[in-house]
């Protein structure tokens, strides 16, 4: 069979004149065909929703990013060689193993015990913000907020946390890109071993007796395994670490856009709290922080009518996904009334995100803040842009102004 191509590449999605138009670039992807063959990324490229998370839980694909360490360019192989033991890009029964030991700490009754800790940091926030009159929704509030909580639950301590996250940024940006440079790479792959490094000195510390449910507690629990690696251990740490701070970011900052370029939608908020857990979800829906994930085929196999062959690439579209027609009616549109879909923003099958309680509370708390501290807010600053990623989505600045308040 020959296989369909689409005029145009899915890197296209990173020109500046598609990143505000994201979803009318997947739509016309989509409209082409649901599963095409891109020549410029050597992948298939999936933008249907049956497609994307049928596959996404096809025992049939692997989660393997990087199949061949060796084949990897020399300035990325040390990134790439931690990344292939995260249980991110690892397979049963790697995956299912690491899953059930990391997910100790997002336990139901671990996650809603930050309910008080996250409602206390975004006051703090909205408080400072109060009398000038203005915040950056990204750089004061959905950057540093998740990175505050995710280091928390795991206990990081609070000095650790800003060269953490400056470490996580360029590892972030390798993850997002299909293509890096030789200077790209080398930065990205020192970033990984810094982090490594801190980790592994701060989470072996003989001093103290670390509190349940955290980063060290678990590194605790796993090292009492004679199966299980230290170095396993402190990559999915970094997961953790970066994984659990980037995508929360992106979506904290991608909703209150959207909420801002809808104020009916918002006033509907404001009137109507009891609607925003569906309104997170329908968030997440309508602009996702995460866009991607990558499965190869682990043999030669047939597809929505295509053959994939034995190691190809699939590249699963969530944004396109999540937009699709045929699932979600009318999908440009914001609707909080929507009926409960299925949409992909935190994956699908045995990966779907280790974190998502997390996410939507924090989403919750800070969206109702931002709505009822800030009645009046408008967008005043630069045109929002988006960070160069095909992976993940999110803004670099999202500055707005309100009527200043005091309090005495």
């Amino acid at each position: 069979m020959i296989a369909h191509t689409r005029p145009t590449s899915l890197l296209a999605a990173l020109r500046p004149q598609n990143q505000d138009r994201l979803y009318d670039f997947y739509r016309d992807l989509r409209d082409t065909d649901e599963l095409c063959w891109d020549r410029t990324l050597n992948a298939w490229v999936a933008t249907g929703h049956e497609v994307v998370s049928g596959t996404a839980s096809d025992p049939r694909f692997s989660s393997v990013r990087y199949p061949d360490i060796e084949a990897v360019s020399e300035e990325l192989r040390p990134l790439a060689t931690v990344l292939s033991r995260q249980m991110l890009y690892s397979d049963a029964p790697d995956h299912t193993r690491l899953r059930a030991l990391l997910s100790r700490a997002f336990t139901p009754r671990s996650v809603a015990a930050l309910s008080g800790r996250i409602t206390d940091a975004v006051d703090r926030v909205l408080a400072r913000a109060a009398p000038t009159g203005r915040i950056d929704v990204v750089a004061d509030l959905a950057r540093p907020l998740p990175l505050a909580v995710i280091c928390d639950l795991l206990g990081v301590p609070e000095q650790d946390r800003a060269t953490l996250s400056a470490w996580s940024d360029p590892v972030a940006a390798a993850i997002g890109s299909s293509r890096l440079d030789a200077e790209e790479s080398a930065a990205a792959s020192r970033a990984m071993a810094q982090m490594l490094d801190h980790l592994r000195e701060l989470l072996t510390r003989p001093d103290d007796r670390p509190a349940p449910h955290t980063l060290r507690a678990l590194l605790a629990a796993g090292t009492e395994d004679a199966d299980q690696d230290l170095d396993e251990l402190l990559a999915n740490c970094a997961l953790l670490l970066i994984a659990g701070h980037e995508t929360t970011t992106h979506f904290i900052g991608n909703a209150a856009l959207a909420l801002l370029r809808h104020p009916r939608a918002a006033d509907e908020l404001r009137a109507r709290p009891d609607l925003i857990p569906a309104a997170v979800e329908e968030l997440l829906r309508y602009d996702s922080p995460v866009q991607l994930m990558l499965r190869r085929a682990r043999h030669d196999l047939d597809l929505a009518g295509r053959r994939i062959t034995a190691g190809q690439a699939v590249l699963l579209v969530c944004g396109a996904a999540n937009r699709d027609p045929a699932v979600f009616p009318d999908p440009d549109r914001l609707d909080f009334h929507r009926p409960a879909g299925r949409h992909v923003a935190f994956g699908h099958g045995p990966h779907f995100c280790l974190g998502a309680a997390l996410a939507r509370l924090e989403g919750t708390i800070a969206l109702e803040a931002l709505l009822t501290r800030l009645p009046d807010w408008r967008l005043d600053g630069p045109t929002p842009t988006w960070q160069p990623s095909l992976n993940f989505r999110g803004l670099t600045t999202l500055q707005v102004a309100f009527t200043p308040t005091t309090t005495d």
